[in-house]
């Protein structure tokens, strides 16, 4: 089982289980894909200031668990992303805390592949559940050139998080695993982070 702990965000809003965590600004992470913890597949996220904001720890032996939780400092939950296997098509499904302990019964989002993942162009579609139960908001999810570098659009098509391979201050490219993301302004940050974990799933990083 995967765990995500998470440090609440210090700008105009914070992160708990039934509040965003968004900013009036754009703002930056590094993505590690590695656990900080020994024998352990997970994902580390540093903000700006180079602390550690979202982390996953995964003490399954095999990457790509079936059901991982996003959590908060407090460790409460805030997204709980569970697998799922139809046919031939996989299916993940994000399921947004609402400060009780039991799993909400309807998923807040779904993501499903568009293209076959072994595919250099791998997207996949996001429907989000509106505030409307009877309508859904939908993002995309694209690969870029890179091993795991990625962007989320919109239904307008813009840009609203985007990862790219970090460089070092001297323009250095860093490994493969070592990620920048941008996110937009106005943009729930638990959100993007249950999609990174959702892609790292993908490509069993996690």
């Amino acid at each position: 089982m995967a765990k995500v702990h998470a440090f609440p965000q210090v700008d105009s809003s914070s992160c708990s289980a039934s509040t965003s965590c968004m900013s009036s600004k754009p703002e930056t992470f590094t993505i590690w894909m590695k656990s900080l913890l020994m024998q352990t597949n997970g994902c580390t996220v540093f903000n700006k200031n180079g602390e550690i904001v979202y982390r996953v720890d995964n003490y399954d032996k095999k990457a790509g668990s079936n059901e991982v939780y996003l959590m908060d400092l407090k460790g409460n939950v805030l997204f709980t992303i569970l697998r799922r296997k139809l046919f031939l098509f996989r299916q993940w499904r994000g399921y947004k805390s609402d400060g009780l302990k039991s799993k909400p019964q309807e998923p807040y989002f779904q993501v499903k592949i568009c293209s076959e993942i072994f595919e250099r162009d791998l997207s996949c579609q996001i429907a989000v559940r509106s505030s409307d139960a009877q309508e859904s908001c939908y993002y995309k999810l694209e690969a870029l050139s890179g091993k795991l570098a990625f962007k989320i659009t919109n239904s307008n098509g813009e840009i609203v998080a985007e990862a790219k391979r970090k460089q070092s201050s001297k323009g250095v490219l860093l490994g493969d695993d070592v990620l920048t993301l941008a996110v937009e302004p106005h943009t729930d940050h638990s959100f993007i982070m249950a999609l990174v974990t959702v892609y790292g799933l993908m490509h069993h990083k996690l």
